[in-house]
């Protein structure tokens, strides 16, 4: 029998449906409204305080740069030209690869090195912008005529280490020890309570679904207003994180020793075992790899089992020059690497790369300096870190370079006078030179130094004295002779040494030691002295008192009855560089760790600060000659008259 249903019924059941619909809508939109607000209010708690304001001009256009070699980080296409940022600054390219601007850190932007760049149009701006993310000075929009700088409070919010933009208008900002920030244009807050307090590496996806990539954490997963741990033991190659990407529902997270993929959130496999995943770019059919010192390895996705690592045929065609990749991505169909050494692109065949864009001319051959000194013809000898010395000739425009297995990581440079020498102090030993620049001598334990890492030097007496990690070592015409911690050394990992007439004054990681005629008639520690703090990086004579840098309390002063004093301005919990201090008739200057350069003014007896012009506040060297005076830094090398110094 057939069954008719009453129109009534027919509309009551509608309605029901209708109300029940509603009913679960006005569930969903109380639920989502209550996460959201939630999600409000927690970050209204972490909010950190900010400005911006349009970025200042340098105040001490007086520094003169001495061009190092340009290094490429990250590069971004905008309105039809090509910006390449790295630590020296921002470079801009027209469509033919040709140079038209160069915003320099230090002079055009603030003294930090450039980590990190993105287009986006951010919620507090109506157009496209360059977000620049800088090392220690947060970030900078620039919208193709000017920059505006948004600085949060606090050094830990702006060490940044990775953007990430929403299409919200709201940037994801990675940082050091802040962990994940979201700028929203009105505050700056950390995105969620679990994704606080890490060391950032990398980021991908989105602000509700974001991979977070962490330096020894391993991978973090947000989404759903929670957060998904992997590391070691869900499958991932290592703990630290050094690039992500997404294609679809797989990540792919590369780490020192090999990527790892998720589909859906799951761990899946292992690519690439053993390679350094420095970069990566994902498309359905391919990663693309970018190593430290492999070039870019593709990867086929393909097929039932993919690849997992380089086909024999792309090992010797894929990577003959690239080095150091730290960026991959397609534009116009095609694949772009960016590489310390400039911008490739694939060739047509997909196999071999082909260079598009270099740094220009350099005169020196790195950017991290570790010592300086002016020698009697004029030449500025500059140490590196880890590539050995150039010799800069007085024209700033030409300059040699020596690097072997003594000559590497340089400690400092000393020009001495009676013996016409300039010594050397390295990692490898004592390298002698002549007045001419040619390599004469090198020393090490083999010819009585009592350790082969020298930290110091300076001219004692009718010689020389080393500092090492392991004692002093005197080297005159008689001999060598040694003394450490047994002979009343107050430690025996020495850093500085300052020398006036027989007195010497070795500072160490311990404390002070004073020496007359190579024999300690003091110590000086935070519990036998006022000294405020043990480990000593500096020691300079001024007048008849010292000064002493250390690795945690600023510079202090000691007179001749063995007091320690403050200065205003100068004595707190910042660190001076390893040597780098620096006594002129008119000055003293201390190079500090993030804290820019300390002058102090022998006239007025006043310390300032300068931290404006400079390509980095983490200063290194200092040297005087010409006048001129010579700062460098992890990020470069700068000149000014020593009369404009405070201009």
């Amino acid at each position: 029998m057939k069954r008719t249903v009453v129109p009534s019924v027919r509309r009551a059941v509608a309605a029901t449906l209708l109300l029940t619909m509603a009913v679960g809508a006005f569930v969903i939109w109380r639920a989502t409204s209550a996460l959201h607000s939630a999600a409000r209010d927690v970050r209204s708690a972490s909010a950190i305080r900010f400005v911006v304001r349009p970025l200042a001009s340098s105040a001490n256009a007086d520094f003169e740069v001495i061009s190092s070699p340009a290094v490429f980080f990250q590069a971004t296409r905008f309105q039809d030209h090509l910006y390449v940022a790295g630590p020296a600054g921002l470079l801009e390219y027209d469509p033919r690869g040709v140079l038209v601007h160069q915003y320099a850190v230090g002079r055009d932007l603030p003294g930090s090195p450039l980590i990190a760049l993105v287009s986006a149009v951010l919620a507090d701006s109506r157009e496209p912008e360059i977000i620049l993310a800088t090392a220690n000075d947060g970030l900078l929009a620039f919208n193709g005529r000017g920059f505006r700088q948004i600085v949060p409070d606090g050094a830990d919010a702006r060490a940044i280490t990775a953007i990430l933009p929403d299409t919200s208008g709201h940037l994801l900002i990675g940082t050091k020890r802040r962990g994940v920030l979201v700028y929203d244009g009105k505050q700056i807050a950390v995105l969620h309570p679990s994704l606080k307090d890490v060391y950032v590496t990398a980021l991908a996806g989105s602000e509700s679904d974001l991979w977070v990539g962490t330096l020894d954490r391993g991978v973090l997963h947000f989404h759903a207003a929670a957060t998904d741990d992997f590391s070691e033991a869900q499958g991932l190659p290592d703990p630290q994180v050094e690039s992500l990407a997404i294609s679809g529902d797989t990540t792919y997270v590369g780490t020192p020793i090999g990527v790892a993929v998720f589909r859906g959130g799951r761990f899946s496999r292992v690519l690439a075992p053993g390679v350094m995943a420095t970069a990566l770019l994902a498309t359905p059919k391919q990663l693309y790899v970018g190593t430290e010192d492999q070039g870019v390895i593709p990867i086929a996705l393909e097929g039932r089992r993919p690849n997992p690592g380089p086909a024999a045929e792309e090992t010797s065609e894929s990577r003959p020059q690239l080095s150091e990749v730290r960026q991959l991505f397609s534009s116009a169909d095609s694949v772009f690497a960016v590489a310390r050494s400039g911008l490739y692109r694939m060739n047509s065949n997909g196999f071999g790369w082909e260079q598009v864009l270099q740094p220009g001319p350099v005169v020196l051959s790195d950017r991290n300096i570790s010592a300086l000194a002016k020698d009697a013809n004029g030449r500025l000898w500059v140490g590196y870190f880890d590539r050995g010395l150039d010799l800069l000739e007085p024209d700033n425009a030409r300059a040699s370079h020596i690097e072997d297995e003594h000559v590497f990581c340089i400690n400092r440079i000393l020009l001495d006078p009676k013996a016409g020498t300039i010594d050397v102090a390295t990692a490898n030993g004592l390298v002698r030179f002549d007045s001419a620049g040619s390599e004469q001598q090198v020393l090490t334990r083999a010819d009585g130094l009592i350790a082969d890492h020298v930290t110091d030097v300076a001219a004692y007496r009718d010689g020389i004295a080393l500092a090492t990690p392991a004692g002093l070592t005197f080297l005159d015409p008689s001999g060598a002779r040694s003394i450490y911690a047994f002979q009343g050394l107050v430690n025996n990992h020495v850093y500085a040494l300052g020398v006036a007439d027989d007195e010497l004054l070795a500072g160490t990681l311990g404390g002070l030691s004073v020496l007359e005629k190579g024999d300690v008639t003091m110590n000086y520690t935070t519990t036998s002295s006022n000294l405020k703090h043990n480990w000593i990086t500096g020691v300079v004579r001024v007048g008849s008192d010292w000064m002493v840098g250390t690795y945690g309390a600023g510079i202090l002063g000691l007179d001749r009855s063995g007091h320690f004093h403050t200065f205003e301005n100068a004595s707190g919990a910042f660190e001076v560089n390893p040597n780098a201090m620096l006594v002129t008739p008119n000055h003293v200057l201390a190079g500090t760790l993030g804290k820019g350069l300390y002058v102090f003014d022998r006239q007025s007896e006043r310390w300032s600060i300068i931290d404006h012009g400079l390509p980095s506040l983490n200063v290194t060297a200092l040297a005087v000659g010409g006048g001129y005076l010579y700062i460098g830094t992890d990020n470069g090398l700068v000149r000014i008259p020593e009369q404009k110094l405070h201009s």
